[in-house]
């Protein structure tokens, strides 16, 4: 097998595994599991599905991430960034349409991974992901906001912020003050274990507490087993589901939306890691394991898998070696689904909003919102557009659109950072033998089509003015067609004024590129440096 696409348990069991390290292993895999538990079926239930289908997708493709990615610490799982995506396709197609688009999505995770795509999802700009990131974060708040409040709605809640909002106003005479005091106590819980006692499971602590004080204070709220009936103690049988080419097509968008996000989840997750952990991992090697883990995921009656930053933290603060402590985060997940699955009825629905509200609290990474605000226009420019179209329009259309702008920012400023100037050493002076219409002028940088027109404006002047001009290339780091294009029209413009031109410094490639773009002739001459055109300048009749 390919060194660049086995996966990282291999390389772990190849450097030897140990007891000491599968007890460190176990312990993270316990501590990920009780934060997982809460989470994961807070999350289905935002998106529109049952809980048990959150932990469907934790044990299956939280186990495969796990065991097939490129990250040794990676913990998959259902991520609260799919929650709008997911509740769009529930709406639009039903369940059997969210399995399908999922593992629609897992193919194209493996085809991207086996393509070595996985390089190029770095390229997303930074104010993108703080944009889209604290987009969602909004949307999913709004989300819980009906729950937070016991709001009894008499139509089906808007997926739109726009449309949900009049219909969340219209339903506030329902407002019920257990349900709010539930989520209050919920959230108020956590925020405190966070401050005292920091290494606690804070959101599995919240949760139970407020089940206990809903149970033995006989609270009319809505829990998981009024709403859903509980939740089964065992995994469903791997089933395919109903594929015809019009649900096949109809769910294409939301497929590829998924893949795409999943995608730059589950990478930054494993960045994330990186940082925290010194390690490196392999990207293609990440997204053929996303891609494998959706499609098992499906087959049970999950929904989409990817990396999870706070759980994949969780894991490495816990202290995990290797994949195997993700492995297990998932088998304790199942235990829990045998042994202690009735128990979940008792869960009220405004406690697990009361989680999701801090979940999208955690995920506004507001420093880096504030500093991009302030450090140039065009960051903050493509930050906040990406920001209001994810909460106003659509989560894929922020990213295209904040990408899109992110790349033309980038050109406009790589444009601006080429130079093109007179020779540093006296350009215009007088050389031995020659008249004084000579003149040197150095290209540096990255020479491309966002740069075209500036540099073209500059070396055209040069025809009527000299007789010799030399283009000194040895600082170019780049060129593209385009530029090469601009070169060979100053040639042929100095060809018909009787200027000679030199190409100083280009190399073997830069040279094939303008010989392509036919930039030679009798006027052209390549040479090693300025000093070279300068002799055969210099040798030159008068």
């Amino acid at each position: 097998m390919n060194q660049d696409f086995t996966p990282k348990i291999v390389s772990v069991f190849q450097e030897g595994y140990s007891l000491a390290r599968l007890k460190s292993d176990a312990l993270a895999g316990l501590t990920v599991a009780i934060v997982a538990l809460p989470l994961s079926m807070a999350i289905a239930i935002a998106s529109g599905v049952t809980p048990d289908r959150g932990l469907y997708t934790a044990i299956v493709g939280g186990f495969l991430v796990s065991l097939l990615g490129g990250s040794r610490h990676q913990i998959g799982g259902p991520a609260g960034a799919f929650i709008v995506l997911v509740a769009t396709t529930v709406a639009t197609h039903g369940v059997e349409g969210l399995i399908v688009a999922t593992m629609m999505a897992g193919v194209f995770l493996m085809l991207a991974g086996a393509l070595k795509l996985g390089d190029y999802v770095k390229f997303i700009p930074y104010p993108v992901t703080v944009g889209f990131t604290a987009g969602i974060a909004v949307i999913i708040f709004a989300s819980q906001i009906s729950e937070l409040l016991g709001l009894r709605l008499a139509v089906k809640e808007p997926g739109a912020l726009v449309e949900k909002l009049p219909v969340l106003f219209a339903a506030l005479p329902t407002f019920s003050p257990a349900a709010a005091a539930i989520a209050a106590l919920t959230v108020a819980t956590i925020l405190v274990l966070r401050r005292f006692r920091p290494t606690w499971p804070g959101m599995l602590i919240a949760v139970c507490l407020a089940s206990a004080a809903t149970a033995l204070l006989h609270l009319d709220v809505a829990t998981i087993g009024t709403r859903f009936g509980g939740i089964p103690r065992s995994l469903p049988l791997p089933q395919l589901p109903q594929f015809s080419p019009e649900l096949m097509r109809a769910v294409l968008p939301d497929a590829i939306a998924f893949a795409l996000l999943g995608a730059i989840e589950s990478l930054l997750s494993a960045v994330v890691a990186d940082g925290m952990t010194g390690r490196r991992h392999r990207s293609n090697v990440e997204l053929i394991g996303q891609g494998v883990a959706n499609i098992g995921s499906a087959l049970f009656g999950g929904m989409c898998v990817t990396g999870t930053i706070a759980r994949t933290a969780t894991n490495i603060r816990a202290g995990a070696t290797s994949p195997v402590a993700g492995m297990l985060h998932a088998l304790v997940l199942l235990l829990f689904m045998a042994i202690a699955a009735p128990l979940a009825s008792y869960i009220p629905l405004s406690a697990l909003a009361g989680v999701l509200a801090i979940v999208s609290w955690n995920m506004v990474e507001r420093p880096a919102f504030v500093a991009l605000i302030k450090t140039s226009r065009g960051d903050a420019v493509v930050l906040l557009v990406t920001f209001l179209l994810v909460v106003f329009r659509d989560l894929t259309e922020g990213i295209i659109v904040g990408f899109t702008l992110g790349a033309l920012l980038f050109i406009d400023r790589m444009g601006k950072s080429v130079t093109v100037a007179p020779h540093d050493d006296e350009p215009e002076r007088p050389l031995d033998n020659t008249d004084s219409k000579t003149v040197v002028y150095r290209l540096g940088g990255a020479f491309f089509f966002g740069a075209a027109a500036t540099v073209g404006s500059v070396l055209d002047r040069i025809a009527d003015q000299y007789h010799h001009f030399v283009l000194d290339c040895s600082a170019l780091s780049f060129m593209d067609s385009t530029a090469a294009n601009v070169i060979a029209g100053t040639v042929r413009k100095a060809r018909r004024a009787g200027v000679s031109v030199y190409i100083a410094g280009a190399g073997p490639e830069l040279q094939r590129l303008l010989e392509t773009h036919e930039v030679h002739g009798t006027n052209v001459t390549y040479v090693r440096s300025v000093d070279e055109a300068r002799q055969l300048i210099a040798t030159r009749p008068a």
